[in-house]
């Protein structure tokens, strides 16, 4: 539906108000109280002027709505964008209206929750004027509504009502809508206010085009801290604000193709957490439990996938498939009285042919005796004197017995094709009885299938989403393995080196404690030999030593007296006993 004829509508109700005696026309001083109020709710310049040219031959008297609507297409409709407040205009609309047909005083419902039932009544109804809702969308109204009150839809109740409605042709007027929810009829055991809750969810729903609201926990991006918030779920947008009265907005996200919805693992002592992602942002949600999380990715992701194919919201596309099905039905219904007006007149024209060859019949029988009493009376005057003339007319007599017999048959003949006829007319009432019946299970089966497809669209996208989730673990996986193969190659070549260096050292320490052993027998030559030595000098010469002069500076003593080396040599030699222990050690 367009935008013009969602905004003729309520203009409709308005301008029936102002008729106040209902001969389609109102006075230019309304009219221009109503442009006025149009122009300035719809944002729009408003030319004063443009209404008095408009009308310039016609000061005198009332104004009819044919000649105010090219005013309205022109000057207004033709003007308006979208960027006004949709409510605002239609509660303008209400206001003109709602007065002169509703008794506030005779409903138990609230004026805020009758103007809701009208809002939801111009989305529902049909295209033509004085507007209308036929009963398929009655019904579709007081299910959701039953729904969105906790209660039971009962369609034996619904069916006793559409019984009463057969004299109204099916269909409803805005105001007799409001009377048949304030009645109760479809809301037995509730109170107001859950009446009146109900009537705010189907409002919101059919025309705020809210599709999910409730509160989650949202992490925020600046100071990272989870929050309460209470979102709104549009085909387009999810807001989200402070509370439930939608007071202060705290932000907002437009959706698009490109956004998608994740499931996340808890964290940060969060459970239930998705998120809502797109190339440029990203947000964490946590809902209140499982049920909540997968009812709101999965309306997310209706959105987002409704924006990629370029789709209306749900329920849109279902009012449209409605009014789509009942235009198809129509036209199979006007087929099927075509054809069998068709029949009727065919049938007709055969009774009018039997009537006539009726006729025709009895003419002759009424002329076959009024000739029989001719003949009779001649017969019995001239007996004596024209017996030849009697044998000729039994002849003729015979005759005329044998016609009446031939056209008996004719008649039973004629009757047995009428009878047939009947018989043909009962067969084809069956087989159109039938028809419908089948039209009404393919119904059911086509809504069923659509159904199914349904179901199986949305599995094919959590299939394939997680198989896009398997694929980037297996990826991630793949990364990681290989990962660690470089660092166990490293780890290994690192191990090689320190085994080669181990090597290394072991040879190294195996010469050191060569070169250790061979001091070790070289020192022990040494003692041996010192020993000998010492006991020789002890033996021979006992403990005598010569006395020789001394050095001026101090003299070095070994354990065999003064030495016999420089301090130089003495030096060197502690350097090289030094290396020497130091490389024994180690290897040790």
């Amino acid at each position: 539906m367009s935008l013009r004829d969602e905004l003729l509508k309520p203009i409709w109700f308005a301008f029936t108000a102002l008729d106040v005696d209902k001969s389609g026309k109102v006075s230019k001083s309304q009219l221009k109280v109503l442009s006025h109020n149009l122009c300035t709710v719809m944002k729009i310049p408003h030319d004063p002027v443009a209404l008095e040219e408009h009308f310039k031959d016609d000061d005198e008297g009332p104004v009819s709505n044919q000649g105010y609507m090219p005013y309205l297409n022109k000057f207004i409709l033709d003007k308006a964008t979208s960027d006004f407040s949709r409510q605002d205009f239609n509660t303008m609309c209400w206001t003109l209206c709602y007065r002169k047909n509703l008794d506030q005083c005779q409903l138990l419902i609230s004026n805020e929750d009758a103007f809701k039932i009208w809002c939801i009544f111009i989305f529902l109804s049909e295209d033509k004027y004085p507007l209308i809702i036929v009963s398929e969308e009655i019904e579709y109204f007081l299910r959701k509504l039953t729904e969105a009150m906790g209660g039971i839809w009962v369609e034996e109740r619904y069916e006793n009502y559409k019984l009463h409605l057969d004299a109204k042709q099916q269909c409803l007027s805005a105001w007799e809508l409001i009377r048949l929810v304030s009645s109760g009829q479809f809301s037995k055991g509730m109170d107001l206010q859950t009446l009146s809750m109900g009537i705010n969810e189907v409002y919101q729903e059919l025309i705020m085009d809210v599709l999910k609201q409730g509160y989650m926990m949202k992490k925020g991006h600046k100071r990272k801290n989870w929050t309460e918030r209470w979102f709104v779920l549009k085909p387009n947008l999810i807001y989200y604000y402070i509370s439930e009265d939608l007071t202060e907005k705290k932000g907002d996200i437009v959706l698009d193709g490109n956004y998608t919805v994740e499931s996340l693992a808890d964290k940060e002592g969060k459970k239930c957490l998705f998120m809502i992602k797109s190339p440029q942002k990203s947000f964490e949600i946590s809902a209140s439990d499982k049920k909540k999380k997968h009812e709101w990715m999965q309306a997310i992701q209706t959105c987002v996938t409704l924006l990629r194919q370029g789709r209306q919201a749900p329920h849109r596309e279902a009012r449209h498939k409605r009014r789509e099905m009942r235009l198809k039905q129509q036209a199979d219904q006007e087929e099927l009285a075509l054809r069998m007006r068709e029949l009727q007149m065919a049938n007709e024209a055969k009774q009018q042919e039997l009537e006539n060859m009726r006729k025709a019949l009895e003419e002759a029988a009424a002329n076959a005796a009024e000739e029989e009493r001719r003949r009779l009376q001649t017969q019995t005057e001239l007996q004596d004197r024209y017996q030849m003339d009697l044998e000729k007319e039994k002849m003729v007599r015979q005759q005329m017995e044998e016609q009446m017999a031939q056209k008996s048959t004719e008649l039973e003949q004629y009757l047995q094709r009428v009878h047939e006829l009947e018989n043909m007319y009962k067969q084809l009432e069956d087989a159109l009885e039938d028809e419908r019946r089948a039209r009404q299970d393919e119904e059911m089966v086509r809504k069923l299938q659509a159904r199914l497809l349904e179901e199986e669209a949305a599995k094919r996208a959590e299939l394939e989403q997680i198989h896009l989730q398997q694929q980037q673990a297996i990826s991630e996986t793949e990364a990681e393995k290989q990962e660690l193969q470089r660092e166990r190659q490293a780890k290994e070549h690192a191990l090689q080196v320190a085994m080669n260096q181990l090597t290394e050292l072991e040879q190294e320490r195996q010469g050191a404690l060569q070169q250790y052993q061979t001091v070790m027998k070289k020192l022990e030559v040494a003692a041996n030999n010192t020993k000998s030595w010492k006991h020789k000098v002890a033996e021979h010469e006992g403990l005598l030593r010569l006395i020789q002069p001394g050095s001026k500076g101090p003299q070095l003593f070994t354990n065999w007296g003064p030495s016999a080396f420089t301090d130089n040599e003495l030096s060197q030699r502690e350097k090289q006993w030094q290396d020497m222990k130091n490389q024994v050690t180690p290897a040790q």
